[in-house]
């Protein structure tokens, strides 16, 4: 009786070390989808310098996003 209670508990003992583990591992992955890229990021600021944009163009750009929906 007492080698079944030694061997159960060593049985529990493992899973918990394998929960643990898991877990650990879970945790990293979070923080490295929560942490911020090292990417660079691309500033739009002047990319259209000189360009003129018109009525027609702004009516055109509405008319081919809104065309589906209605508005």
């Amino acid at each position: 009786m007492k080698q079944a209670v030694v061997e159960n508990t060593t049985d529990i003992l493992h899973k918990i070390n394998t929960i643990e583990k898991d877990v650990m591992e879970l945790k990293l992955a979070v923080l490295k989808k929560l942490a911020p890229s090292k990417k660079k990021i691309v500033k739009l600021k002047g990319i259209l310098r000189g360009v003129e944009i018109t009525e027609k163009d702004i009516a055109s750009a509405k008319k081919s996003l809104y065309s589906k929906t209605g508005i």
